[in-house]
């Protein structure tokens, strides 16, 4: 449903009360604002996960600047390239010979060849129809040594299927099958390693069975063992056309186990991946039910410390963020705020359990995306650790943010910096999440500077 656009007199959304927002989408979607906060990673960020690749960049020179620049503060220029389009190559039907001799001609220029090389074209290629599998293929009859693969710059398409996940598919594309091998288990989909004590990593190695987590990798034959792994598990949505096509291609048993904070959907995940796994009902619910504990029991003692402090939360930090609202709730939290465009559709039963529980609490919806979100932070010194627009002089923390974005649109300096769950699963996300948020509300963070640095986890130069 599509409702007129209401401002502040200081041009800023209004934000919805929760309990009138329509589920899951309510607000308009038009022309889209970037916040400043860098810390969710792009194409360029999940592409260097590949061991000895070598990504090659065919676009308009506008677009190169934003995957050079990042490519560069991440250290990673010598493992990058680009062939820059002109404007007669959309005419003179040579689109396809012009990437085809652009990779070559980098290709013959390395002293050494790399194991695989990431193709990305560009809208451009789209809207001309280029043949990209002509491409690769004649670039593999070139360099047979090469594993050349398709990859996607087009957020144009982002209708279909966002980038993010257009990347996971290339992501895995030079693995091939190989013999099972039923004690591997892997985990897909997450551009940052996995914490060895999440629930996940922990199921999986009271099993018995090995682990692959592409950043544990670190050749490309380690790269290609996914090949042979009985087990393939993805917590985050993105990765789910990734984790269907392994599962065609390779013949292995996929698993969506999303990351999520609802006990009940919590429980039935880890006691599919266990059985799953070969464990026992007995085994997994003994399990569960120590890590529970230690999970809320973490969580109390967060709630000792950050008392009645304001929380504000942002879709970037977790991917079920009515969820871990309901959680926080139920535990005495003081959630007001939550900074969503939009939420997955299986999250409506917590949605309508907020509504009917606590509708007295007067949560706020704002929207991250719409253009006049770009005066919300307006006046707010963040590079500084005091008179913020949620701290004050005194020292005492009105808001705590879970998630880049909510420290940005609130000004605080004190917020958990975390990107898609940070390598965290199960009871576990809940027990580093109570840490967390203690650490948060202890210490202050120069808040321009940390949500400055592209790719959260990655080598920054900044």
């Amino acid at each position: 449903m599509i409702k007129s656009l209401r401002t502040t007199e200081k041009r800023i959304p209004e934000p919805i009360a929760l309990s009138e927002m329509d589920f899951p989408v309510p607000f308009y979607e038009g022309l889209q604002y970037n916040a400043p906060s860098r810390g969710v990673w792009n194409i360029v960020h999940t592409g260097m996960l590949i061991p000895e690749s070598h990504q090659v960049y065919v676009c308009a020179q506008g677009c190169l600047r934003g995957v050079i620049l990042t490519a560069a503060e991440m250290n990673e220029t010598e493992r990058m390239s680009w062939v820059a389009l002109r404007e007669e190559d959309m005419w003179n039907g040579e689109m396809e010979k012009r990437v085809i001799e652009g990779t070559a001609h980098i290709v013959d220029q390395m002293k050494s060849h790399p194991r695989s090389i990431l193709i990305y074209l560009s809208c451009m290629h789209m809207f001309e129809g280029c043949d990209f599998t002509m491409i690769t293929d004649e670039l593999s009859e070139m360099y047979p040594d090469i594993d050349f693969v398709e990859c996607f710059m087009i957020p144009t398409m982002r209708k279909t299927m966002s980038p993010d996940s257009m990347m996971k598919l290339s992501l895995y594309e030079s693995v091939k099958k190989r013999e099972r091998d039923d004690d591997l288990a892997a985990i897909i989909g997450c551009n940052l390693p996995n914490d060895k004590a999440s629930d996940l990593v922990s199921l999986i190695e009271l099993s018995g069975k090995r682990v692959w987590d592409i950043t544990d990798c670190k050749s490309y034959d380690e790269y290609l063992q996914l090949g042979s792994a009985g087990t393939a598990i993805s917590y985050l949505s993105v990765s789910d056309a990734a984790g269907k096509q392994l599962s065609e291609r390779l013949g292995l048993k996929w698993l969506r186990a999303p990351l999520r904070f609802d006990e009940k959907k919590v429980d039935e995940n880890l006691y599919m991946i266990g059985e799953e796994l070969g464990l026992s009902k007995e085994v997994i619910g003994k399990w569960i039910s120590e890590r529970k504990a230690k999970a809320y029991a973490a969580l109390d003692e967060a709630k000792k410390v950050v008392g009645d402090t304001e929380i504000a939360i942002d879709y970037t930090a977790y991917p079920y963020i009515l969820e871990l609202a309901e959680l926080l709730l139920k535990h005495g939290f003081n959630v007001k705020k939550i900074y969503s465009d939009n939420f997955p559709a299986d999250e409506r039963e917590a949605f309508e359990r907020i509504v009917d529980e606590y509708s007295d609490r007067d949560i706020k919806v704002y929207p991250t995306n719409d253009p006049a979100m770009r005066f919300a932070a307006a006046g707010c010194s963040l590079n500084l650790k005091n008179d913020t627009a949620e701290s004050s002089s005194e020292g005492a923390v009105n808001t705590l943010a879970i998630g880049q974005k909510a420290a940005y649109f609130t000004g605080t300096t004190h917020f958990i910096d975390i990107v898609e769950g940070g390598g965290t699963y199960g009871y576990h996300a809940v027990l580093k999440l109570a840490e967390l948020m203690i650490e948060a509300f202890n210490n202050e963070k120069d808040t321009k500077k940390v949500i400055s640095h592209k790719g959260w986890g990655c080598d920054s130069c900044l």
